[in-house]
């Protein structure tokens, strides 16, 4: 019987149900078309909102909606829009279209090579009149962030035939294309035709719709006001003349007067890369290097151009400004201003400062000529590590950052003003924080390189330095500490972190060269205290500085705190002690509507503290959440609340200049949908209904239990029931855990193929209950403290009387799995268990390595997740007596395991050990490896197929199913050779 044949009486039994008005179970047929509504846009004027709603797998589509009265809105919907910009000034909306997903599939299956795909389009919405531009084979995009009107597109050349500008079938023909330059293929020394590199480039103004296309483009950059166009064009030719326009080089188009300025070219090959332009559209730099086919190392060079005219000179009439200046070379292997064999670092782009005074740039040493042996066969070339106990890092972590090293770069600055170039970082202080919005002398260093040995038992070690950018001096201000996190304070005035060794927060006070320890004798805890690793515990957190660096603002477990570093005020609970009081978890909600969020930055962004202070709520006893208020932050006040309820309420956002605001609001009974309000929340707006769908299903609820555990610890979980419960039944039950999840009692949980663990909201529907509990731990015994947490808290879910006693399993992944390995060898409780890519023995995976880090796991067992606190000669019976294999022969319980054959995380022989052991012990036990795949699925068929196996297996077992064909039968080698999948 082929699935075609098994799926139609299953259609027609959900045919049935529906023509019934009754509700079905989820299937694995319901995953693909499951929505998300995510990555919303707001107009900066407050018009328009824009967001993707977008199914697991398939086509989605982009809406965009207009925010007056419900009765006049304006509403348009994109068929695979996705990554939306609005422009500056609120007039236009840009936005990529994805190749249709069946197109996709279509060229896969053909076998197309990766630039025979077919290719993005991006689409240009006019908000005013709804018309719409759509230009193909879009590569990328870029307008002005602050201004302007202009939008440059990359798009993939096809072919040397000028492509032009489509359109929608609706929209007048309005865009006037200019001519394309010159596409004339010419002929190398060596009499070869070659064509060009690069690709289109399209310059589309749109506010009127002319359009101007450059060929041959490799690399463009746009100003911040939108005034300048900077590009580079490269040839394979060096016999190309400087009046021919195909003739390589970097090129500036004004947006202003529709010039475009030839601004660097060569008579010998060249390559451009590192194109940058400062806000203001004046300054331009760019990387350049000899287009030697044959170089095995290119070295590039950094020039600069400044587009201001020259001040004419005094007393001297003029009737034209005076020509741009000529392009200064910053650096490059004939000048001093670097270390004698070093060069631009072509793998780090340059940056303007905001204010146009400061470049950056990396630079780093040339690299040697690779030595190549033409004389010896491959077959016979030794292939070998050296694994030196004086190696500052292990050879696999060597080798994972290989590409990092050696493409590394140093920080360097080029001060515009003097001219002089600055070396920033250096070998000692490799790593230098620097964010271009920051307009300061000091810049923040960072150095591991001491303790980069010990890292593989006890990371976290390093080194502060403050770094002088005129000078290039450092000066070290912290020594061998762990800290969270260091930056600097948006104005510069102090370095600041969490130093875990004793729990305080730091800054060093740049102006008076000194420390300061922030929150030393306040009565708050400002560390984690709900820690439970033999590691330090880390920070709550910091809201950031308020303007001026006049005050920080930190967090507690529940509350704000201000602490003034001059320490002439003394340190503020902004929030009054009310989050504590009502044991409410309050954070700073970040509504900056900027795609470069301060956690993207080296440095926080300033808090006005005169504006209206926005935050989010977690309530401890019931998890549920809220937004609440204050009016602002200069004096302590009790926050007020907007909204509060059983969902989950995040993604605050507002417009940038209008109190207009959107937000996400969903629990597991509602699928997360955004609403739009405003700067009160009083009448919020959906402005989405996801998963309609949803209605039809049979879905459940979740409740939140409590329970005490065997070692007198009072815990939490949740507990998910099926839609119409009824306590008078006896429901089979499955235990699922991982840490701490009762937090989690009001998230959305979507159905999805498993990528490890159960979908709670697929097993609900199926008729099971779903337990997870909390697990609170202490040093040593990770294992028993499992136990004691988990197997109290079903016992006492079978004293409520719905639980059947002979139908309960249990699920976990990574540490779940090792933890329910565990529990298995201690009680035969369960009647089924199902373990992914579980440690089976401590004792062997303790020395091993982290393949996708290249790290030593001793590190998480002695300081982290896996809580030993101790290496494995210090405390080798906790490790014997916490690892499952040296009690396999106890395990009755019928086992599951999944450990991919590419774990980087957990090593796959450990899931080889425990299988060989119960395979050895005649115990019933089934081992799933998706080849290829790493510690969780990635590949989706491969996820909907471990779904398919996992919930067989468990319902085998606790629904009396049929056993499948592959716990039967298994799968021979030469039947997967065949490609026969059995279930």
């Amino acid at each position: 019987m082929n699935k075609l044949t098994q799926f139609v009486p299953c259609l027609l039994f959900l045919l049935s149900l529906t023509a019934l008005g009754q509700k079905r179970p989820l299937t694995p047929a319901d995953y693909d078309r499951w929505q998300s509504v995510r990555s919303e846009k707001i107009a900066n004027d407050g018009r328009w909102i824009a967001y993707q709603i977008d199914p697991q797998e398939g086509d989605g589509r982009l809406e965009v909606t207009s925010t007056g009265p419900a009765a006049s809105r304006t509403r348009f919907v994109f068929n695979r829009g996705y990554m939306a910009q609005f422009t500056p000034d609120s007039k236009f909306l840009v936005m990529r279209l994805k190749v249709p997903v069946a197109d996709t599939r279509k060229a896969k299956l053909k076998k197309k090579k990766p630039d025979e795909m077919p290719k993005d389009s991006l689409l240009v919405l006019n908000l005013a009149t709804g018309k719409s531009t759509k230009l193909p084979n879009v590569k990328s995009f870029a307008f002005g962030k602050d201004a302007g009107s202009w939008l440059a597109v990359l798009q993939e050349r096809k072919a040397d035939a000028p492509k032009a500008v489509s359109r929608s079938v609706s929209q007048k023909d309005t865009l006037t294309p200019l001519p394309p330059v010159s596409t004339t293929t010419v002929a190398t020394s060596r009499g070869a035709a070659k064509k060009p590199k690069g690709d289109d480039l399209t310059l589309l103004n749109m506010a009127d719709g002319t359009a101007k296309t450059v060929r041959y483009v490799s690399n463009v950059v746009m100003s911040d006001n939108g005034q300048a166009v900077f590009y580079s064009k490269e040839s394979a030719s060096d016999s190309l003349k400087a009046g021919d326009k195909s003739v390589p080089g970097v090129f500036l188009f004004s947006t202003t007067n529709g010039q475009t300025t030839l601004v660097d070219t060569s008579s010998t090959r060249r390559i451009y890369k590192g194109l940058a332009v400062d806000k203001a559209g004046k300054q331009l730099t760019w990387m350049a290097s000899a287009d030697s086919a044959g170089s095995d190392v290119k070295v590039f060079a950094l020039y600069y151009k400044n587009l201001a005219p020259v001040a004419p000179v005094k007393g001297k009439r003029t009737k034209t400004a005076a020509p741009p200046t000529p392009f200064t070379v910053i650096a490059d292997t004939l000048t001093t201003t670097l270390p004698k064999g070093w060069s631009v670092n072509e793998y780090r782009e340059p940056r303007f400062a905001d204010d146009g005074k400061r470049l950056y740039f990396s630079t780093s040493p040339i690299a040697p000529k690779p030595v190549k042996d033409t004389l010896t066969p491959d077959d016979e070339k030794v292939k070998m590590d050296v694994w030196s106990w004086t190696d500052s890092r292990l050879q696999p972590m060597q080798q994972k950052r290989l590409k990092e090293e050696k493409e590394r770069g140093f920080l360097t600055v080029y001060d515009l003003p003097t001219g002089k170039v600055t070396l920033l970082a250096s070998r000692e202080v490799p790593t230098v924080a620097f964010d271009e919005k920051v307009q300061t002398r000091y810049l923040l260093g960072l150095s591991d390189l001491p303790y980069q040995v010990q890292s593989s038992w006890d990371p976290g070690h390093t080194d502060l330095y403050l770094i002088d950018t005129q000078t290039g001096e450092k000066k070290r201000i912290a020594n061998d500490i762990m800290a969270s996190s260091p930056k600097l304070s948006p104005a510069g005035k102090y370095a600041y972190w969490f130093d875990e060794r004793d729990s305080l927060w730091r800054a060093w006070a740049i102006a008076d060269g000194k420390r300061i320890d922030l929150t030393r004798g306040l009565p708050s805890k400002f560390f984690d205290e709900e820690h439970d690793t033999p590691n330090l515990p880390g920070a709550y957190g910091s809201a950031g500085w308020t303007t001026g660096d006049r005050y920080l603002w930190l967090y507690d477990r529940y509350d704000i705190w201000q602490v003034d570093p001059t320490g002439a005020e003394k340190p503020l609970n902004l929030t009054a002690g009310w989050g504590r009081k009502n044991k409410i978890r309050l954070r700073r909600a970040d509504i900056d509507n900027d795609d470069e969020r301060p956690t993207r930055r080296s440095t926080d962004s300033a808090i006005d503290p005169k504006a209206q202070l926005f935050l989010t709520g977690i309530w401890e006893s019931d998890k549920a959440t809220g937004i609440l208020t204050s009016k602002n932050g200069l004096a302590v006040a009790e926050p007020r609340v907007l909204a509060r309820s059983n969902h989950r309420y995040f993604g605050l956002n507002k417009a940038k200049n209008a109190p207009v605001m959107t937000f996400y609001r969903g629990n597991y009974q509602e699928p997360i949908n955004l609403f739009q309000t405003d700067t009160t929340l009083a009448s919020p707006v959906q402005l989405t209904r996801t998963n309609p769908q949803q209605d039809s299903i049979r879905w459940g609820s979740v409740e939140l239990v409590n329970w005490v555990g065997t070692n007198g610890t009072r815990l939490e979980g949740l507990l998910f029931k099926p839609e119409g419960f009824d306590a008078s039944k006896k429901y089979p039950m499955l235990t699922y855990f991982y840490e701490r999840n009762a937090e989690t009692l009001n998230d959305y949980r979507a159905p999805a193929p498993s990528r490890s663990t159960i979908n709670i909201p697929y097993c609900v529907s199926n008729g099971y209950l779903v337990f997870v509990p909390d697990i609170v731990y202490t040093a040593g015994q990770p294992g028993p403290n499992a136990y004691d947490c988990v197997v109290p808290g079903v016992l006492s879910l079978l004293e409520k009387g719905f639980v059947d006693r002979n139908r309960l399993g249990i699920q976990g992944q990574s540490w779940g799995g090792y933890q329910t390995a565990y529990i298995i060898t201690r009680t035969n409780l369960f009647r089924a268990a199902e373990a992914g890519a579980a440690v089976a023995n401590m004792t062997s995976a303790y020395g091993g390595i982290r393949w996708e880090t290249g790290v030593s796991r001793a590190f998480q067992y002695e300081k982290t997740q896996s809580r030993i606190g101790g290496t494995l000669w210090d405390k080798p019976m906790n490790y014997i007596e916490n690892s499952p294999l040296f009690f396999a022969n106890r395990i009755e319980t019928p086992l599951m395991l999944m450990h991919n054959d590419a774990d980087g995380a957990v090593p796959w022989y450990q899931g080889i050990e425990l299988f060989s052991a119960l395979r050895r012990l005649n115990k019933p036990v089934w081992m799933v490896v998706y080849n290829g795949e790493g510690h969780n699925l990635t590949q989706r068929h491969n996820a909907k197929d471990l779904s398919i196996r996992m919930y067989q297996f468990f319902d085998y077992y606790l629904k009396d199913a049929p056993m499948p064909i592959w716990m039967k039968e298994g799968r021979t080698s030469v039947e997967k050779d065949r490609g026969e999948m059995k279930y």
